[in-house]
C-alpha cells in the first residue's frame, strides 16, 4: 500500500496495490501492520456503510473532543468528492480543508485523524461509501459545520446538493463553541 502524507499533519491518502486479471481485481483494503509501520496506529472498532444518490452531500460532521473518531474512508461504488476540515487549534492547517476524489475506480482511501470535520458529495448516479472508525458513535457528542460556510469556501463540485434537514441546521465554523476545537 502506498501511504501518502498530505500537507495536513496526520491526514493521509492511501493507495492500495491492485492486482487485476481476467476475472476482475483483488486488493487488500486494510492491513494494520502496514498502517502501524507508517505510524498510523488507530484500532478500528466500528464499520459504517452508506449508499447515496447523485448530489447527496453528507457533512460536515465530527464528534466533540472526548468522543472524536479517526476514520479510514473509501468509496466502493461510484464517485465522491471527500472533504476533511482541520479543527485542531495547534495545527498549521487549522480551519483549512482538503478535498479529493474517492472512487470505485481509483480505489483511494482517506485516513482522517481525530480533530477533523468530514463530509462528502456524490458525483456519480449513486455511490456506496464505507468507513472504519476507531471510536463508537456517540449521539450526545455529534457536531458539525454548515456545508456551505462562506469562510471555508469549499467547492463541493456539485450544483444542487441534496442535504438532510439536520445538516441544513449546522452552525458556521465561526459560531462553534471553543469546546468544539481540539
Amino acid at each position: 500500500m502506498n501511504i501518502i502524507q498530505t500537507e495536513f499533519p496526520g491526514l493521509y491518502i492511501l493507495e492500495p496495490k491492485v492486482f487485476p486479471d481476467s476475472r476482475g481485481f483483488f486488493l487488500e483494503s486494510y492491513n494494520q501492520k502496514d498502517l502501524s509501520a507508517a505510524g498510523l496506529n488507530a484500532v478500528f472498532v466500528q464499520d459504517n456503510h452508506s449508499c447515496s444518490v447523485r448530489g447527496a452531500l453528507r457533512g460536515l460532521h465530527f464528534q466533540n473532543p472526548g468522543f472524536a473518531q479517526t476514520k479510514l474512508v473509501r468509496c466502493t461504488r461510484g464517485d465522491v468528492y471527500d472533504v476533511a476540515v482541520d479543527l485542531r487549534q495547534n495545527s498549521p492547517t487549522f480551519k483549512k480543508w482538503l478535498g479529493l476524489l474517492l472512487s470505485a475506480e481509483n480505489k483511494r482511501q482517506f485516513y482522517i485523524p481525530k480533530g477533523f470535520a468530514h463530509g462528502f458529495a456524490v458525483l456519480s448516479e449513486t455511490a456506496e461509501f464505507q468507513y472504519k472508525c476507531d471510536a463508537y458513535y456517540a449521539p450526545q457528542a455529534e457536531a458539525g459545520i454548515l456545508w456551505n460556510d462562506p469562510d471555508l469556501k469549499i467547492d463541493w463540485q456539485i450544483r444542487e446538493p441534496v442535504i438532510s434537514e439536520k445538516d441544513r441546521k449546522l452552525p458556521l465554523l465561526k459560531d462553534l463553541p471553543e469546546s468544539s476545537f481540539f
